[in-house]
């Protein structure tokens, strides 16, 4: 937990030497509970100082990272518990399990690596697999994951109930970095002994206790491992839901260090429906990796997409490039249309416009991510910003006329945009997105 000002005053030397900058300690103390400066600044401050600072100051879910290399995903690092209050950082990462024994277990893999969808200029994929065993031979566990490896090049997860089984897949795959687990009261001396050696974050079991999941974290720390991932053991969603939200709540607002880890969903179903419905409170109520059963559009894509705009800064929309795009392959007498930079804005724009059949060129407006109404409304997309957009792009050398198409719902500013480019015809286009391919056919077709 963040310390006060006061707080950290009192573990400073108080010598008032100015060195800092500031004019006093307490000054300093203040401006570093503020995250103004930076500790370093004190030429006095001492070792144990730095380190309780740098343990306060240490956000309550530690970050742990799964995987290695370009699709490696880190999970954590969260400091609330609700959304508006500041934002989420890190998305959780959605795996598919895969068991031992299945004959389909590589195409899975495989289809699970592969599988990506596009949204809103966001390409959205899987992170992982999950290799569990179920055969109960050591041998097979270790010939699946190395089938699942070579057929992926997704992070992995390796769960099995007898860690000699760990250790003989960890052999071919300890270098991919892969969360390894359960850990626990039974096997975690091993499991931590296995993750220790080969550099590799553990899974964490909980029965439900969470005096006892506690003590087992801490454990297995105390072993030598930074980076842990905790399923609580919960079965269903309600009992999902109510483990995860004592789990962060204990971790943020009481600071229980012990309890400060990312956490992992297991949202199997008997139906897909069933699966939507666990995997979705789970994204939305603190799971740091979610696992599903199921390589589903039906299941997957509300996933991806809902993670997606839970885990979006509500302080900074989701914006493209400002710049001129071609759709289509317009040429010297094709429409000039204007929008801004939101991206639900610029590819529902896009989109009609594709889908007309009538090739354009799109000029983006930089309103800071904002949508047309909003941006206007913010003095963001106004006539001397359309103007500026329009000279800065060049695109008047590469037409045959001077007319601009405008969104409906900004018609008020056709006259001071045609105040700020003389030589401009400005057209008001449609209010509504999906009016654009008649618009585009019918009244740009016959100026």
């Amino acid at each position: 937990m963040a310390l006060t000002g006061l707080e950290i005053y009192k573990l400073l030397p108080q010598t008032n030497c100015k060195e800092c900058g500031f004019p006093t300690c307490l000054a300093f103390a203040m401006k570093l509970a503020q995250k103004g400066t930076e500790l370093s600044k004190c030429p006095y401050v001492t070792e144990e100082t730095t380190a309780t600072l740098d343990a306060a100051a240490a956000p309550p879910v530690r970050l742990v990272k799964v995987g290695d290399g370009e699709r490696a995903f880190e999970v954590g690092n969260e400091v609330v518990l609700f959304r508006h209050e500041k934002t989420f950082y890190h998305q959780p990462g959605i795996m598919l399990r895969v068991r031992d024994d299945d004959p389909q277990l590589a195409e899975k893999a495989a289809a699970a690596a592969a599988y990506e969808v596009e949204r809103v200029g966001v390409t959205l994929r899987l992170d992982g697999v999950v290799v569990e065993q179920a055969a109960g031979d050591a041998a097979a566990f270790a010939a699946a994951t190395a089938a699942a490896a070579a057929a992926s090049d997704a992070p992995l997860a390796l769960v099995a109930d007898d860690p000699k089984a760990l250790a003989a897949a960890l052999g071919g795959v300890a270098g991919r970095r892969p969360l390894i687990g359960p850990a626990t009261a039974q096997t975690w001396r091993d499991v931590a002994a296995l993750a220790a050696e080969h550099g590799c974050p553990v899974l964490v079991r909980g029965d439900g206790d969470l005096d006892a999941l506690a003590e087992l974290t801490a454990s297995v720390k105390g072993a030598g491992v930074e980076d842990i991932v905790v399923d609580p053991g919960a079965a269903g969603a309600g009992s999902l839901v109510a483990a995860t939200t004592q789990l962060r709540r204990l971790a943020i607002k009481k600071n229980v260090r012990a309890l400060g880890y990312p956490l992992l969903a297991w949202c199997a179903g008997d139906t897909v429906e069933d699966a939507v419905a666990c995997a979705t409170v789970a994204i939305a109520k603190y799971a740091g990796i979610v696992v599903v059963d199921r390589l589903d559009a039906a299941l997957l894509y509300p996933l991806v997409t809902w993670r997606l705009n839970l885990y979006t800064d509500p302080q900074k929309p989701i914006q493209v490039e400002p710049r001129l795009y071609e759709i289509g392959a317009p040429d010297a007498d094709s429409p000039l249309l204007i929008t801004t930079n939101f991206s639900l804005t610029y590819f529902t724009v896009s989109g009609e416009v594709e889908g007309s059949g009538v090739p354009a060129w799109l000029l983006v407006a930089d309103a800071d991510g904002q949508s047309v109404l909003t941006g206007w409304a913010a003095g963001k997309f106004d006539a001397e910003k359309v103007a500026k957009t329009v000279k800065d792009s060049g695109v008047g050398a590469r037409l045959n006329h001077a007319k601009l198409v405008i969104p409906g719902h900004v018609a008020t500013l056709s006259g001071e945009i045609e105040e700020e480019l003389p030589d401009w015809h400005v057209l008001v286009g449609p209010r509504e997105a999906a009016d654009l391919p008649s618009y585009l056919k019918n009244v740009w077709a016959a100026q």
